[in-house]
């Protein structure tokens, strides 16, 4: 268990009273974690550190992270000379909080190492797999895909990290759509979430088609921004679901959130549909 002043961002408990007889309710964040470090030159500095401590704090049952790094050699030797130092392990068993399962898979090879998707679960994992979406050259993506074992049945969790052009982001959705029906099984409750790059807010259709519907906030509130941190305008990072509703939804914020990655984490507490 890792230890720190950090600021509690989960959902605060509901009493006792409004839980009898509710629905059983799932814990879900998508976050961007750029790599564990932010900054540029001098200033640059490593974040991995502070992201463990808030990734705890959020208690979200399944963490869905983009960017995480596995190795990189230059960025180990640079700050290997810090106070912490750059972990041993892989970022997404380092982020792991104690009794946590890790999925990992890769999406891009660097010349200085490679860096993909994780899920982080309280509850046990399935075989882990990995489909290609890459568009171009320039930009390598990919979907993570883990059956989870929850509520006595298998939910299916993609981990999702789109282009950054329009018609790469559609085009990855038509393979998305058609790795769902290859790989999760017609009835299977399913998780799609992560960074969606849709600047324009214009994917929520052709996902629709998928059969996966955003989690948007139930009192109709405006779509919670994650992107840049520090002064939030765009709703980056999405969670789409089928077989499940949107009980809440919710963005931290804060200096310490603002400083650890460009992205904010997203939650949403889910039940069953």
């Amino acid at each position: 268990m890792r230890t720190g002043a950090f600021r509690h961002s989960s959902f605060a408990p509901e009493p006792p009273a409004a839980r009898q007889g509710s629905p059983a309710r799932l814990k879900v964040a998508t976050y961007n974690i750029h790599k564990g470090v932010r900054g540029l030159g001098p200033a640059k500095r490593l974040e991995i550190h502070n992201l463990g401590l808030g990734i705890e704090a959020l208690e979200a049952d399944l963490v869905f992270l983009q960017e995480v790094r596995h190795f990189h050699h230059r960025e180990a030797r640079q700050f290997n000379h810090t106070f912490f130092g750059w972990p041993e392990e892989g970022q997404a068993d380092f982020l792991a909080p104690d009794g946590y399962q890790v999925a990992y898979r890769t999406n891009a090879v660097t010349k200085h190492g490679e860096h993909g998707n994780a899920l982080l679960s309280r509850f046990p994992l399935g075989d882990i797999g990995h489909h290609d979406v890459s568009d171009h050259r320039f930009e390598q993506r990919g979907l993570l895909h883990v059956p989870v074992r929850w509520q006595g049945q298998e939910l299916h969790a993609v981990v999702a990290h789109l282009g950054l052009m329009h018609s790469s982001r559609v085009r990855q959705v038509q393979r998305l759509a058609e790795f769902i029906d290859a790989h999760v099984p017609a009835g299977a409750r399913l998780i799609v979430a992560g960074d969606f790059n849709d600047w324009g807010e214009r994917l929520d259709p052709a996902m629709r088609d998928c059969g996966l519907f955003r989690a948007e906030d139930p009192a109709g509130r405006a779509r919670p921004a994650t992107f840049p941190s520090r002064v939030p305008v765009f709703a980056l990072d999405r969670i789409y679901t089928r077989g499940l509703q949107c009980h809440r939804l919710k963005v931290p914020r804060g200096s310490s959130w603002a400083r650890m990655s460009d992205h904010l984490p997203l939650l949403a507490e889910l039940e069953l549909a």
